[in-house]
């Protein structure tokens, strides 16, 4: 089954994503990426990550280019922005990593926290039952070592809160699908 990545335009087979990690860590091989890739994989105008880095939502490209955590961080946005208001993703990610442009205070770097959510959408059920999907994000989490005690609770309501994000946003577009049949 073919599946578009969360944040991106890229599609792969829904199988694959559980190697999430490893197919974006082979676009890192030869150093970092720079801004036109960076678009080409999210699907955003350059301006837009231009803007980002500008108001402090990620840390600058070092010589022009973006490593692994810093294209996540675009993602996690890019993904939340469908639902969310930019205060609130802001909030989201301060409220799991401290200062957004210091990875110093990070509980995640933004690298592991997209590809546990990217695994997560792949084997969450539907929302309709919230202790399926604790279940999904504790089968997420089962690996993640806590850098200080609650941490692991931060990071399980944050995948929680991307998961409904994302599932509104894909709901709102087949809302729209149908509207557009009428």
């Amino acid at each position: 089954m073919t599946w578009t990545i969360p944040g991106t335009v890229i599609q792969i087979d829904k199988a694959e994503a559980q190697n999430i990690d490893q197919q974006f860590t082979a676009m890192f091989l030869g150093g970092g990426i720079v801004l036109s890739q960076v678009c080409t994989i999210t699907g955003l105008e350059a301006y837009t990550v231009q803007n980002w880095v500008k108001r402090g939502f990620l840390a600058p490209p070092e010589q022009k280019h973006y490593n692994i955590n810093q294209l996540c961080r675009i993602i996690n946005i890019n993904l939340l922005k469908r639902t969310l208001l930019m205060e609130q993703i802001v909030g989201l990610l301060g409220y799991i990593n401290g200062s957004l442009v210091d990875t110093s205070d990070d509980i995640i770097d933004d690298s592991k926290l997209y590809f546990m959510f990217v695994r997560l959408a792949t084997i969450a059920p539907s929302l309709r039952d919230p202790n399926e999907g604790d279940a999904a994000i504790a089968e997420v989490l089962k690996d993640y070592a806590e850098p200080m005690p609650g941490a692991k609770d931060r990071v399980a309501k944050v995948l929680r809160i991307m998961l409904t994000a994302w599932a509104a946003g894909r709901l709102h577009d087949a809302a729209n699908l149908l509207v557009a049949e009428l």
